[in-house]
């Protein structure tokens, strides 16, 4: 628990502290998908298959923390530092210096408690190496949508 109470203050501080770009109306829009669509994808892989899960397998207060307030602010980092107007190669290259930070993330999440607090059944590392860009594709997406509608409010 110690290692997901750091990493929810570290991250929630860094996110807003550093954003720049992000308005109040995209940060609720981003902090919302994110805990929505997480929820959804551990709902199946997490509870029904039981691929991984935080602290326990069972649904528990502990890892309400890990499911609501981790993994946005990351995203709102993701977001606010994402090089929209760069080159190809530079995008890539944010994408692949995220996707490293992410797996070592998450190799740090399964060491044992009380620092770690992530726990694999079948799932592996490999799946988070695939999933993950597809998840920040996802997400880059998504924030692009919120920032048209944006423009024609």
């Amino acid at each position: 628990m110690i290692g997901l109470i750091f990493a929810v203050f570290l991250f929630n501080l860094i996110a807003f502290k550093t954003n720049k770009r992000l308005t109040k109306n995209q940060i609720v829009h981003i902090w919302a998908f994110t805990i929505v669509f997480q929820g959804i994808f551990d709902l199946y892989i997490d509870q029904k298959y039981h691929g991984y899960w935080y602290f326990s397998k069972d649904v528990d207060w502990s890892s309400l923390p890990a499911l609501t307030l981790l993994v946005p602010p990351i995203n709102m980092m993701f977001l606010n530092w994402y090089p929209f107007t760069s080159l190809l190669l530079k995008r890539v290259l944010y994408y692949i210096y995220w996707l490293i930070f992410m797996v070592i993330y998450e190799v740090i999440a399964l060491f044992p408690e009380p620092w770690g607090y992530f726990n694999y059944g079948w799932w592996k590392l490999l799946y988070s190496v695939i999933c993950d860009p597809i998840l920040l594709i996802i997400l880059l997406n998504y924030y692009k949508w919120i920032c048209k509608i944006e423009k024609n409010h």
